[in-house]
Order: structure tokens, then C-alpha cells, then sequence
């Protein structure tokens, strides 16, 4: 079972991609292109300009952040503290878009590409690799986060939030998110919950496993 509550509107008119840190969530809006951290309770704690073309990823390391620029199909790597691009890379298996979800992991970086359904680890090392690639669990990846040494990932068409092994991309568990609910876009994990944004509505949602 699980329980499934509204939290806050995300602080953009179409947020798209959603990292927790102990700071708070990191947001990055697909319309404003802005990358926003917000406390955990909705407070806009600090508003970023970035070069992100309607992008739909985000994640952090120290004190940089990367953002999928989704409609140009590059990564970027930008300075946390004011949003200036420090180094930008060709997204693996784009067509037209690029990624989504990026997660940093052991000095990878994983992110999910729709229009190749792939999941790709690149050593962020050695002119950004492609080391290592999953399929995805569906046509349109969104959101991606850790639990342990597995993957989460959100397939927006199938309102659901899959449970990956990241050694062959084999489906190990699957939440559900009802009809009734905001729909899943951009996703991370805190606390042993899923947070996740529905990039229409602005609506930011919490969900525990019970």
C-alpha cells in the first residue's frame, strides 16, 4: 500500500526535474528554464538563470549542479551558487530531445533519455563516456533516483514508478500512482519517500510505501 499526499506547487509555471539535498529540493522548470531551490515545506529558498533549453533534469554534486537541457539535447555542468555553465556535453541517444532524470553516482552520471527508452551511466571522467546502459521501463522516462544499489525510474504514460536493477534494467518492484492524483514528471527520493512534481499542474506530491 501506499500513501500519497499534496505537498506544495512547485515555485515555476511547468517544473520538470527534481533532486532532494539536505538543503532542500532543487527544481528545474522546463517553461522559466530557472532551476529553484525550495525548502521541503514550499519555500522558495533561491532562483537560478540558467542556459537550460526547456529542460527536464536535475541533480547535484558539491558545488555544482547538472541540468538536462532537454530541447538543445546537451548536459549541463553549472556553478551552484549563481547558474553559469561551466561545461556542457552531447546528451547519449538523443533524437530531436534529449534527458530527463539525471542521478550522480560513484563519478557517473545516469540519466534517462526518452526517445531511446535507455538509461545511461557516463563516467564523468574520460571526455563523458557512455560506461554502462539499461532499458528503460517504458517509451517516456521522467524522474530517476537511488534506493540502495537500485534505480528508481518514472514512466509518465504509465503513471508509475519503477524499481530497476541497474545491471540489466530488469523491473524488480512497481508503484502505482492512481488516476486521481497529480501526474508523475520529474521525481527524487528522501527519506525513504518519493517526491515527485506533475509539470502541468505545478502540484509537488509526497509517496510512502507503507
Amino acid at each position: 500500500m501506499i500513501d500519497i499526499t499534496y505537498e506544495f506547487d512547485a515555485p515555476g509555471p511547468q517544473p520538470n526535474g527534481m533532486q532532494a539535498t539536505q538543503d532542500g529540493i532543487w527544481f528545474l522548470d522546463q517553461k522559466s528554464n530557472q532551476a529553484a531551490l525550495v525548502s521541503f515545506t514550499g519555500e522558495t529558498l533561491k532562483t537560478l538563470d540558467t542556459a537550460s533549453d526547456r529542460g527536464s533534469g536535475i541533480t547535484a554534486a558539491d558545488s555544482e549542479l547538472w541540468l538536462a537541457s532537454t530541447y538543445d539535447s546537451k548536459i549541463l555542468r553549472v556553478d551552484r551558487e549563481t547558474g553559469v555553465t561551466l561545461e556542457r556535453f552531447d546528451t547519449p541517444g538523443a533524437v530531436a530531445t534529449g534527458a530527463h532524470g539525471l542521478e550522480i553516482r560513484d563519478g557517473c552520471l545516469w540519466m534517462a533519455v526518452p526517445p531511446s527508452a535507455t538509461i545511461y551511466q557516463v563516467k564523468l571522467e574520460n571526455s563523458f563516456n557512455v560506461v554502462h546502459k539499461i532499458p528503460a521501463p517504458g517509451d517516456r522516462p521522467h524522474g530517476i533516483a537511488w534506493e540502495g544499489r537500485d534505480l528508481w525510474c518514472v514512466e509518465t504514460d504509465h503513471r508509475a514508478i519503477y524499481r530497476l536493477n541497474t545491471a540489466d534494467g530488469s523491473i524488480l518492484e512497481k508503484v502505482d500512482i492512481p488516476t486521481e492524483y497529480p501526474e508523475p514528471h520529474g521525481m527524487t527520493m528522501w527519506d525513504g519517500a518519493f517526491w515527485y512534481c506533475d509539470a502541468g499542474s505545478r502540484a509537488v506530491c509526497r509517496v510512502t510505501r507503507q
